[in-house]
């Protein structure tokens, strides 16, 4: 397996009517499929009312990542950052199994690497989960089987997860001599510091429901029969909400996460809900609340 190229690690700056062309989620959202950066690696499927499936798509390699899926991973959440209308962002592995972390091919290279091809590399991972962290629409990791390494990582990425139960996770790369570097400051944020360092000094192997203790997910689903129906629950109450405030909501908790309250912080935070009341969101919610009438974006 050759040394990945800078273009695989670093993806594509593409302009909003490049990615219209190259993804047909960005405008408008259609029901099948969409390309993606390196064959069918990720796929990208949507609906006309807004919610998008990527599917990290290896499932003989129990979608484990390399370079190339890295790259594609990031270029379909980059795609989403300036897609149109959409409400909401399903995240699944193919074949029962969301992800195994990284390609022990990839790993073999790796090592035989300087450490400044290694930082290379691992900046296409970073780049990619950042990438993943501030899509505007509510993210969601549906978890089955094995979520490992930077699969865990992934999921701590998304705003929101749940697991089918016999799902299994770990933070591993202690056991292998290594650190889960790029994955911290997601981890950390999803399940606090201390577990965080429990998790990680351990690499101890967890299920969904210790998953779910952690806060690493939300929701534990029986079995995957179940599956379904939750995302269409699920995608039900989200025509709701606006677009554009959730993607603002989001956009606050970041802001203010960690931030000390002080005078700077609340003239931030009045200027933002002063700002969405003259939004024409804003204007058309509370006019349709007033009106006992459902939003625009509602109906």
């Amino acid at each position: 397996m050759r040394k990945p190229t800078e273009a695989e690690l670093n993806a594509l700056d593409i302009t909003p009517g490049e990615a219209a062309e190259i993804n047909a989620i960005a405008h408008p959202l259609l029901a099948d499929a969409a390309p993606d950066a390196d064959g069918d690696l990720v796929r990208i499927d949507s609906t006309a009312d807004g919610v998008v499936f990527v599917t990290i798509n290896r499932p003989d390699r129990r979608n484990a990542f390399d370079a190339a899926t890295i790259a594609a991973l990031y270029e379909a959440f980059e795609t989403l950052q300036g897609a149109d209308h959409v409400r909401v962002v399903f995240i699944r592995g193919a074949g029962g199994t969301f992800s195994a972390g990284a390609d022990l091919a990839w790993m073999a290279d790796a090592v035989r690497w300087s450490e400044s091809d290694n930082r290379d590399d691992a900046m296409g991972l970073a780049k990619m989960l950042k990438a993943l962290h501030d899509v505007p629409a509510l993210t969601c990791a549906i978890v089955e089987g094995a979520a490992m390494g930077g699969g865990a990582g992934i999921v701590a990425a998304c705003d929101m997860a749940v697991a089918v139960k016999g799902a299994k996770f770990a933070f591993s790369e202690v056991k292998l001599g290594l650190v889960p570097g790029t994955i911290a400051p997601y981890v950390v944020e999803a399940v606090g510091a201390r577990t965080a360092r429990a998790l990680f000094m351990t690499a101890e192997l967890f299920d969904a429901d210790a998953a779910r203790a952690f806060g690493l997910v939300g929701q534990v689903l029986d079995s995957a029969d179940q599956i379904d129906g939750f995302i269409a629950g699920f995608s039900a109450s989200m025509k709701a909400c606006a677009p554009g405030a959730v993607g603002d909501a989001k956009r606050l908790v970041q802001h203010v996460a960690g931030h000390r309250i002080d005078h700077a912080l609340m003239e931030e935070t009045a200027k933002r809900i002063a700002r969405a009341r003259v939004s024409p969101e804003g204007q058309e919610g509370v006019g349709a609340f007033l009106e006992k009438r459902k939003p625009r974006w509602a109906e």
